[in-house]
Parts: structure tokens; sequence; C-alpha cells
């Protein structure tokens, strides 16, 4: 039986979801990257709730290659973490490999002070 890349996808990011999960003391970082764009959330799955979420759709978002562009929106979701005071959170890949404008997206959150 062979799974479509979406498929395949999904099963992984159920596989990561049974382990990590975030609360109001150490929020999860979400990413979801289609083929244009790049998201990314705070969520508190305690209470289910999306504390502070970028996107590369936004207007401070200077358009480079998609890798500056990950790491301008790590950037943004971090500040704004931390306006909310939120310092340490848990990184969910969402079925991604970490390689890429995933991994980009997490070092940007990691040099503008989020602990993982």
């Amino acid at each position: 039986m062979s799974l479509t890349k979406s498929e395949r996808r999904q099963r992984i990011k159920f596989r990561i979801r049974k382990i990590v999960s975030g609360t109001a003391a150490q929020p999860r970082l979400s990413v979801f990257r289609s083929n244009k764009e790049i998201y990314a959330q705070i969520i508190d799955d305690v209470n289910g709730v999306t504390l502070v979420s970028a996107s590369s759709r936004e207007n401070e978002i200077t358009k480079g290659t998609n890798i500056e562009t990950a790491a301008a929106v790590g950037k943004l979701v971090a500040e704004r973490a931390l306006k909310a005071g939120i310092e340490t959170i848990t990184f969910d890949r969402g079925g991604y490999l970490y390689h890429g404008r995933v991994k980009s997206l997490a070092e940007g959150a990691r040099e503008a002070g989020l602990k993982f």
C-alpha cells in the first residue's frame, strides 16, 4: 500500500502530536508550510487557544528567498511571544523535515529570544 505525500505527512504529524503538547507554561510552536507561504502559531493545547501567530502573508515581512522569509516569520512570532510573556516553547515541525524553511523559522525564533 503506497501513501500519498499528504497522507504520509499526516501520519508523521499524528506521531509527533502524541508526544508534543503545549501548556500555558510551555506552549507549542506549530509550523505549517504551503508551497508559497509559511505560517507559525503558538498554541496552548490544554485550553485549545492560539496565543500568538505570524505568517509570511503579513505586511511586516519583507519578501526575499523562501528561507529568508521563514527566518523573518520566526523572528516575528518570537517577538510577539515575548511581548505576550512567553519565553519557553516546544517545537512542533508539523510532519515536515527539520530542514530548509522549517529549520530557518526555528533558528529565527531562537535568535529573537525564544527557548526551545
